[in-house]
């Protein structure tokens, strides 16, 4: 969908697309400013790679913006199953649990990705033209806004899965996305403040 239909879609009443695209999104984003920045530096050595690498990196979380509505859309069929006997109930359940678990895993990549795209404004910020310095910042920025509203949206579905080891596995991957998440982006901040007055 174009821009402005997505953002439409986004102000509706409906719970999808929601939080958990608009954090895909931002990191599609992040990735667009990372390859144009790349793009102004490809005389540099390194610089045709990393603009690749964003490229794919676009990809990825811009097909992530759907898979996390469609994650979620699951859930909700799921609560709309039948519930009338013992046998509809336990299926429901089984389902719903399914689906949450599902819902995971979009928000897990968008993380995941995220992280590689402030790796990457790491990098621009030592490397990349110093005009677009301020560029780099905005992509930071929102790579840690993705990587942040995929860290949320991963703890908000694991509060309904009753599997106490996958809970618990997948909170100790989240503590550990935002240890360094919290390690790139202070270290892109000071790097930032370094050259501009922020």
């Amino acid at each position: 969908m174009d821009m402005r239909h997505f953002l439409e879609k986004l102000s509706s009443d409906t719970p999808t697309p929601g939080g958990g695209s608009a954090s895909a999104l931002a990191g599609a984003l992040s990735a667009s400013l990372i390859a144009m920045v790349a793009g102004l530096t490809s005389e540099k050595k390194g610089m045709k790679e990393l603009r690749r690498k964003a490229f794919t990196l676009q990809g990825k979380l811009y097909k992530a913006i759907s898979e996390d509505a469609a994650s979620y859309d699951k859930v909700i069929e799921a609560y709309r199953l039948k519930k009338e006997t013992e046998k509809e109930r336990r299926i429901r359940q089984i389902t719903i649990q399914r689906a949450y678990r599902n819902a995971t895993v979009p928000p897990h990549l968008v993380c995941q990705h995220s992280i590689e795209l402030l790796d990457c404004c790491q990098t621009l910020i030592l490397n990349g033209r110093p005009s677009a310095i301020t560029d780099v910042g905005v992509a930071a920025f929102l790579a840690d806004t993705a990587l942040k509203g995929g860290l949320l949206n991963i703890g908000i579905n694991l509060t309904s899965i009753r599997d106490k080891g996958f809970v618990k596995k997948m909170n100790q991957l989240r503590q550990r996305l935002d240890k360094r998440r919290g390690r790139l982006i202070r270290r892109i901040e000071n790097l930032l403040r370094e050259t501009l007055p922020i």
